[in-house]
């Protein structure tokens, strides 16, 4: 059921404190460091002097005018940051004290009060086997506000994740380079080829969020199972040693691809799970893309 309208604002009062203290306490200065200046436009040529970057001459000029010119570059003066979350029915899973579109809701507040407080604009895709709610790019905590109360308010559903689909709209909307949060269980088949087009054009960093009890199942007897996407019933005999090792191996199995595709696409990754706090798994990322930054020189 969707929450109440007082039982809403409550959690995203929470929500808004406990990342404010986050971003205070683990994250202040780790956002504009990883991410502010990634993006460059052009501005002038001018003459090259000494100290100048040869690799910053512009060659057709300097054949023009007879003696070096080098381009002239400077950051983007904001950037945009945009949310594309997952609501399909599994994500109301948790068998602990939060689901897993709780988390998420989390994560979206945490890093789009980092955007605003860099004066970056942010926005928020909704998805789950179709697009539930799209916020262009705003700037503002009123936009951070919106952002978590909107992932907070969808009505549950029993939908599944087309996680293609919302690629291609994604690629469809926004035209100019974004930072781009994909926020899911992956749980989703055939959207390989959509995300590496993504990834080509925009800075995609996947949050990929799990609950314990879907990487391996307690020794609870015979326990009747509902898939929160289809509604369908199966009853399971979880006290079967051989059916819970199965299912952990296969489960394990599952990760590690994952895994493997966002290596093989070049895309950063969060793993986060319901059961545990995830800001030093932010804080992880952020000086992972920071020491490339630096390996780099900077430079993209």
């Amino acid at each position: 059921m969707p929450l109440d309208v007082h039982e809403l604002m409550k959690q995203v009062g929470r929500i808004r404190v406990v990342t404010s203290r986050l971003m205070d306490e683990h994250l202040s200065g780790e956002y504009k460091s990883v991410f502010k200046g990634q993006g460059i436009e052009f501005d002038e040529v001018r003459e090259y002097t000494p100290g100048d970057d040869v690799r910053s001459i512009d060659w057709n000029v300097t054949a023009r005018m007879g003696h070096p010119y080098v381009k002239r570059f400077c950051e983007e003066r904001e950037l945009t940051i945009l949310f594309v979350v997952d609501i399909s029915g599994s994500q109301s899973f948790g068998s602990g004290d939060r689901s897993k579109a709780e988390v998420a809701a989390e994560l979206t507040g945490l890093l789009a009060l980092s955007a605003v407080r860099n004066q970056d604009k942010v926005g928020l895709v909704l998805f789950s086997d179709r697009i539930e709610r799209y916020l262009p790019p705003r700037k503002g905590r009123t936009a951070v506000l919106r952002l978590v109360r909107e992932v907070l308010a969808m009505e549950e559903t029993s939908r599944g994740t087309d996680l293609a689909g919302v690629l291609r709209f994604l690629n469809r909307v926004q035209k100019r380079r974004a930072v781009v949060f994909l926020v899911s269980d992956f749980i989703a088949e055939n959207y390989e080829k959509e995300l590496r087009a993504t990834a080509r054009h925009h800075d995609v960093l996947c949050a990929r969020i799990q609950d314990p009890r879907e990487l391996e199942l307690p020794d609870a007897g015979l326990v009747e199972l509902e898939d929160p996407e289809s509604g369908a019933l199966m009853l399971v005999d979880t006290g079967s040693r051989k059916l819970r090792e199965g299912f952990r191996a296969r489960a394990a199995a599952d990760h590690a691809a994952l895994t493997q595709t966002f290596r093989r696409l070049r895309i950063d990754n969060l793993d986060l799970a319901t059961d545990r706090p995830f800001v030093q798994e932010v804080h992880r990322l952020f000086q992972q893309r920071k020491h490339r930054r630096r390996g780099r020189g900077g430079k993209r």
